[in-house]
């Protein structure tokens, strides 16, 4: 094997490892206690839209974008002020607005009673 191959074997690797390595890292982002903070929830302009993951976005699906959860994770969602509450599959990266911990599918943040408002206070405790 030349040394392009074997540099770019080497890059890869090192890539994958980086990958699981810190995939590990963020399911301690969320302790046992819960996240507290804002979700918001995506504009309908992201329907069918790629997803981090590589999914298509569906705004009727129970879904939500986190900034460091692995994908595939499930979380509750709960609005403590109203006591509604949400599991979703982290699928996509975000939210990208500061102070904001968690982008809801529509159906989601229906869920929570949150539409009309656009944004509501939250707590995201990890399930598994």
């Amino acid at each position: 094997m030349g040394a392009p191959k074997r540099r770019l074997r080497t890059s890869c690797l090192a890539v994958v490892l980086l990958a699981i390595t810190a995939n590990s890292a963020f399911a301690n982002d969320i302790d046992i206690d819960g996240q507290e903070g804002v979700a918001s929830y995506y504009s309908d302009r992201f329907q069918g839209a790629l997803t981090a993951s590589g999914e298509a976005f569906d705004q009727q699906a129970l879904t939500a974008a986190h900034p460091s959860l692995p994908f595939g994770s499930k979380v509750l969602v709960t609005r403590p002020d109203t006591g509604q509450e949400v599991e979703v599959l982290i699928n996509d990266r975000g939210p990208f607005v500061q102070g904001r911990i968690i982008d809801l599918s529509k159906r989601a943040a229906r869920a929570l009673g949150m539409l009309r408002r656009g944004t509501a206070p939250v707590m995201v405790t990890l399930l598994d």
